[in-house]
């Protein structure tokens, strides 16, 4: 184990540029993985844990805070330069929320064994989006690039009473341009105030991760925590939601009674276009008076829905049962009990890994 540890660190520090960061090129092209192949790699997991040594001057509070001492979990993934980057949300233990979020960056050249950047590569500042961010914080991202490179996140700011929905730009996955509320600038703003959040890209994996794929013109994406919405892009900042003629949201799809998704739907990562449709994993919440009795109250489970290649709002099949539930003692026990959490998927070096957060306390890994 040390062997292959010491191995992984040097090849690592040969990769970085004249910054000392990694560079941030990718497998061969992919097929769609079979969701029921995935196997958790309990030798390993939890990959990512907390750290309360890691420290970073806040440039809100003035002050240096261990900014992920408290929980790390709900990571997204993208394969740059054969690396895969983790960029994922983490908690101090600061604050009347018992934990302001910020997001960090880790990098591996398995795919299992990373190494964490050692201060937040996002997080809330003195900038136009702090109304927005402080002090719950930047949560949950999302990634995908573009045709050109550009990496756009998805992520949801907290300011303590309601989270909603905001984009953010990259060329190298360290330094964010923040674009604001996803929704701000289209129907009149009116979907920038209210609650929203948890943006699923429809892609692409040419290379094994995701990249934004027009559908009939139109960048499209999934979203919402409750019921799943749409919505539609020409630069994939500024999104329109998907309203009937009514001007009310169109809600492509929602929780189902006696089922594992009884209470809630969730997008996970960036929804994939295969062969037969497009792909959207989802987490969902069960609560056992109006679900499946057979799983704990309060648990993430994760399904899926295949959509019409050429009607992202049209569905072709949805799973009868979850295919991964939480079932390790790190994903029962930790600051919400009971959650596999899905968001980072990529193929690398001919395997899919998908990343997840275990209990909204730790980070994962199953692999097909």
């Amino acid at each position: 184990m040390r062997i292959l540890f010491l191995a992984v660190c040097l090849a690592i520090f040969s990769c970085h540029d004249g910054n000392n960061e990694p560079s941030v090129t990718a497998a061969s092209p992919a097929t769609s993985p079979d969701l029921s192949a995935f196997r958790k790699i309990d030798s390993l997991n939890p990959v990512l844990i907390p750290d309360s040594g890691q420290v970073f001057q806040s440039p809100i509070l003035g002050k240096q805070v261990k900014w992920e001492e408290k929980d790390v979990f709900n990571p997204a993934a993208i394969v740059r330069n054969d690396t895969v980057f983790m960029l994922y949300r983490a908690e101090d233990k600061i604050g009347k929320y018992a934990g302001t979020s910020r997001i960090g960056l880790a990098w591996s050249l398995d795919g299992l064994h990373f190494t964490k950047h050692p201060v937040p590569v996002f997080y809330p500042d003195n900038d136009a989006q702090k109304h927005l961010e402080w002090e719950g914080g930047c949560e949950d991202p999302r990634i995908v690039a573009d045709s050109s490179g550009m990496y756009v996140m998805t992520y949801t700011a907290y300011d303590g009473d309601k989270a909603r929905m905001l984009i953010a730009t990259s060329r190298d996955l360290y330094h964010w341009t923040k674009h604001g509320s996803a929704f701000a600038k289209t129907l009149n703003g009116k979907y920038a105030a209210p609650w929203s959040k948890s943006g699923s890209i429809v892609s692409t994996y040419p290379e094994g991760s995701p990249v934004a794929q027009r559908v009939n013109g139109k960048y499209w994406m999934y979203w919402g925590d409750t019921d799943i919405f749409l919505a539609t892009s020409e630069d994939l900042i500024n999104w329109t939601p998907v309203e009937s003629t009514e001007g009310k949201l169109v809600t492509v799809f929602g929780p189902r009674a006696g089922m594992f998704d009884s209470d809630l739907v969730e997008p996970g990562p960036p929804a994939m276009i295969e062969e037969k449709g497009i792909r959207l994993i989802y987490n969902s919440r069960n609560v056992r008076s109006k679900g499946d009795t057979s799983l704990a109250e309060g648990t993430y489970a994760a399904g899926y829905v295949l959509f019409d290649k050429n009607d992202p709002a049209k569905i072709l099949e949805r799973s009868t049962n979850y295919f991964m539930k939480p079932d390790r003692p790190y994903e029962i026990n930790g600051q919400v009990n009971h959650v596999c959490f899905l968001e980072g998927l990529v193929r690398y070096k001919g395997h899919w890994y998908l990343y997840y957060g275990t209990a909204d306390s730790r980070i994962a890994v199953a692999v097909n």
